[in-house]
């Protein structure tokens, strides 16, 4: 992807609480990562965005840029890579690092799923696979964040409400998310003191590509629109740096599939 001076713009008090702070979010060229960049960027954030696949990230790139107020002179900064990759997630902070000034909020979206197998018939790179993204990945991401996170930034991990609901057939999936809450939790008690948030996104089935891999035949009517959960994280980054909100449930209105 062409390389390009980027000239972050930093915000001023008079300006929305989320005007002119740098957001990173994983997972962002499609589902719930995109809504929530698109959401950010409408709120005057600038963007870090990053993904695995380089031809969507482009063109997330593209739309975000046209979402944020000209006026302001923002930022999209988007680069390919792996979050299971530590090299990876390295070159991706050296970039950051780059910019000379802190990251706010650091949404930790990058997940995927498995076709619906038992244990007995799960195999074991499938299995890898999903606990390397969504555990691994999580840990690697947040490791290299909290050094250039500072008092009053945000962390959100999205967990789904997988992570403390059992479904049968997606053994790796529970695990990877219930590990993830675990880890959630961990990184709340260390960070607290250090006036850091950290939040455990847990939204119910949302309509994303990941329900062609867990259930093809999903009922998407029923389910919550990326865009709806987008809107409860940003309500949420809104809040004032000193309010306790741990968890964020989403769920259909129709409840459960």
């Amino acid at each position: 992807m062409p390389k390009r001076k980027l000239r972050f713009r930093k915000t001023t008090p008079r300006e929305p609480a989320l005007c002119g702070r740098l957001a990173l979010i994983t997972g962002a060229n499609r589902g719930i990562g995109l809504a929530i960049a698109r959401a950010l960027a409408h709120e005057g954030c600038n963007l870090i965005i990053t993904g695995r696949d380089e031809r969507a990230l482009a063109k997330a790139r593209t739309e975000l840029e046209k979402l944020q107020p000209a006026k302001l002179n923002l930022q999209v900064l988007a680069q390919s890579g792996d979050v299971r990759s530590p090299d990876s997630v390295d070159y991706l902070f050296a970039l950051v690092r780059g910019l000379h000034m802190p990251l706010d909020i650091l949404i930790n979206n990058a997940g995927i799923g498995h076709p619906n197998r038992a244990v007995n018939e799960l195999p074991y790179p499938t299995w890898n696979e999903v606990i390397d993204t969504n555990l691994n990945g999580l840990f690697l991401m947040t490791q290299a964040a909290l050094a250039v996170m500072k008092r009053g930034s945000t962390i959100v991990n999205n967990l789904s409400i997988a992570a403390e609901r059992v479904f049968p057939g997606s053994a790796a999936y529970n695990a990877s998310k219930h590990g993830a809450l675990g880890f959630t939790n961990t990184l709340r008690e260390e960070l607290r003191p250090k006036g850091i948030r950290v939040i455990a996104l847990m939204p119910g089935a949302t309509d994303t590509a990941i329900w062609n891999t867990l259930w093809p035949k999903a009922p998407r009517r029923k389910m919550l629109s990326a865009e709806a959960v987008a809107r409860v994280v940003v309500g949420a980054l809104r809040l004032p740096e000193n309010t306790t909100l741990e968890k964020i449930v989403v769920m259909p209105s129709s409840g459960t599939l």
